[in-house]
């Protein structure tokens, strides 16, 4: 974690080559990405942005997003939280890798 405030959280990411996050949406944040290194695919609802350093894409609230890494090192990138709430309860998970619900 990088910043917890009321109004906002930051966090830093790092993906592992080949793996992805789970296909979630949030009620009541919205989401803002830079990629620091290395290089991924963002799926935004139905459509898919490449990124990679110095690449971001903003994610509103409700829409389902993931991030997969498709190079060879890690991909790292650094994430702005926006809204109401930033609690972990308020991730709504579709499909996930790692069987979480």
């Amino acid at each position: 974690m990088l910043s917890d405030g009321p109004d906002h959280k930051v966090k830093r990411i790092t993906v592992k080559p080949g793996l992805r996050l789970s296909l979630q949406r949030h009620r009541k944040r919205a989401e803002h990405w830079y990629v620091v290194s290395g290089e991924g695919v963002v799926t935004i609802d139905e459509g898919e942005i490449r990124l990679g350093p110095g690449g971001s894409v903003d994610i509103e609230r409700g829409a389902w997003h993931r991030m997969a890494n498709c190079g060879v090192i890690d991909l790292v990138w650094v994430e702005v939280q926006t809204g109401s709430y930033f609690g972990e309860d308020d991730i709504e998970r579709r499909e996930d890798d790692f069987g979480r619900c």
